[in-house]
């Protein structure tokens, strides 16, 4: 089969979908009723009527689609995307080795490495926001810097709200570059079979316009907040140590509500983890005393302890154990980076997206050469769950006709061939992505716009997907509830100990709609 005889076929498959008339009266109403609740659900998972989260109500949406006969269970199954699982499943296992391996402790340290005053922060802090986003997911970027960020504004005598602002924002913006950055660009890389490499040469400099933008913006809006002098007996040296590092070790399984408060809660439901703690400081105490005699005991007639005494062969060999083990770490940590390169690298080949994740994830599992349940554990299932009960509950509203007959409406303005057309199609997708969320909006629209931009050219089509990945991320800015990250942000700020600080959604606000509304644009005109 030709490369013409799959484009065609895949457009035929498009307009079936997209000239889809109504359905009956009665799937019409309970398809909809099961999709408002998903929605309902994953915009406010805590409705008091109904606090059951997002990932339940993904899965009670998906349930009702079927019991009212909206799909079949086999349709049901047959829209679970198990491609896009794959590749979500082996990034988040190969965030879990490099957050081991200690990438962010080093992403943190460049933010205040050399700092030349509060203005270059914020450029910092939107650059490596960006790339780290752009390769880590925006998601697992915010939760490991929002402290960071935190501290570095403690530090310099500053509110922290352009910061917060500057990470989540640029965190947006960074992911949008690869298909690996956020989830919707990972159903569109898999949808549209866009590759690695061109995905992220046509989006890139758009990302990196946007995001010197942004921090224009940012800069520009609070320029007065921003050249307030520090005080003297603040430090200008490093902010950030190993030990801050380990006191808030991430887990992906819980990045959409970590935080500090909540560790101290499991510690205060756990009498054995405070009886063990005390029971170590306990021998430390031993040990130090036993030590202590043990060198009296040594000492001379005249009070001197002899020196070859002290070292004795156990203390060489601890020594020398220790230096192997420090040995063995470094060369572990460079082969998770070696390995990471190596999946970035296959990725831009143009590999299978999803098994080169899964193999890559494998691959240091292998090298780890321990039992990988910890490290599995912290993989969010929650997080893979949603999306299945995402993608049977957004089949279902498929199947009742609504979209086809909205989409059928606002087509004839929202051709990509034409400036009047992108901008309507920009602006569709800006408000469905912050009414319905972003993964949604490109499950719904996803195969309507690719089949429209078909009829075309093939080069359009193209174009069209980039177009979506784009807005849809970007849109995420617009409002505090626009996104994860925005979110993640907002409680990791909140419940950050002896740093908290609320980031309101209207300061959010004044920011976020000239920012998305400018980026967009400007993005719009460099995607090609």
């Amino acid at each position: 089969m030709t490369e013409r005889t799959k484009k065609e076929k895949k457009g035929r498959r498009f307009k079936t979908r997209t000239t889809m008339a109504l359905a009956t009266t009665y799937k019409v109403v309970l398809g909809s009723i099961a999709f408002a609740i998903f929605w309902a659900l994953a915009v406010f998972p805590a409705v008091p009527l109904l606090p059951i989260g997002r990932t339940a109500g993904s899965l009670l949406g998906a349930t009702l689609m079927v019991l009212f006969r909206v799909i079949t269970p086999d349709e049901a199954y047959a829209a679970i995307d198990l491609p896009i699982l794959g590749l979500l499943f082996g990034t988040m296992v190969v965030s879990v080795y490099l957050e081991r391996a200690d990438i962010f402790k080093y992403l943190g340290n460049l933010l205040s490495w050399k700092s030349k005053g509060a203005k270059d922060l914020i450029c910092r802090i939107c650059l490596v926001s960006a790339i780290s986003s752009a390769f880590f997911t925006n998601d697992t970027s915010c939760v490991i810097l929002t402290e960071f960020v935190l501290k570095i504004a403690r530090q310099h005598n500053l509110p922290p709200h352009p910061f917060l602002l500057a990470l989540a924002s640029s965190a947006n913006i960074g992911s949008s570059a690869t298909p690996i950055g956020n989830p919707q660009n990972l159903v569109i890389a898999v949808q549209s079979k866009v590759s690695f490499g061109d995905f992220l040469v046509r989006v890139l400099p758009a990302m990196l316009v946007g995001v010197s933008v942004n921090a224009l913006i940012l800069i520009i809006m609070y320029w007065r907040l921003l050249s307030v002098h520090k005080d003297e007996e603040d430090g200008t040296g490093e902010i950030v140590g190993e030990d801050d590092v380990s006191s808030h070790r991430f887990s992906p399984a819980t990045m959409s509500h970590i935080s500090a408060s909540n560790s101290m809660d499991h510690v205060q439901s756990s009498p054995n983890n405070i009886n063990g703690s005390l029971a170590t400081h306990l021998d430390s105490i031993r040990n130090r005393i036993n030590s202590g005699d043990q060198l009296e005991s040594q000492r001379s007639p005249c009070g001197s302890i002899d020196s070859n005494d002290i070292s004795t062969p156990a203390q060489f060999s601890e020594e020398k154990e220790s230096k192997t083990e420090h040995w063995k770490n470094k060369m572990w940590k460079l082969c998770v980076y070696l390995v990471t390169i190596g999946m970035l690298v296959a990725l831009l080949m143009g590999l299978n997206m999803s098994w080169t994740a899964i193999t890559a994830s494998l691959a240091l599992i292998v090298l780890d050469f321990k039992d990988a349940r910890p490290c599995l554990e912290k993989v969010s299932y929650s997080l893979l769950i949603f999306f299945c009960g995402m993608f049977i509950t957004v089949e279902g509203f498929n199947k009742t006709g609504i979209p086809s007959t909205l989409w059928n409406f606002m087509e004839p303005n929202a051709k990509v061939d034409r400036v009047s057309g992108i901008a309507v199609l920009a602006v569709v997708i800006i408000l469905l992505s912050n009414v319905a969320s972003n993964v949604p909006t490109v499950l719904l629209l996803g195969g309507r716009v690719a089949a429209s931009a078909a009829a075309i050219s093939a080069s359009e089509e193209k174009k069209a997907w980039l177009i979506l990945a784009w807005v849809s991320t970007v849109a995420g800015n617009l409002s505090l509830l626009g996104s994860a990250a925005n979110l993640i942000v907002c409680e990791q700020a909140r419940r950050a100990p002896h740093l908290g600080y609320t980031l309101s959604f209207w300061n959010h606000l004044k920011f976020g709609v000239p920012s998305t509304l400018i980026v967009t644009a400007i993005g719009l005109t460099l995607i090609r």
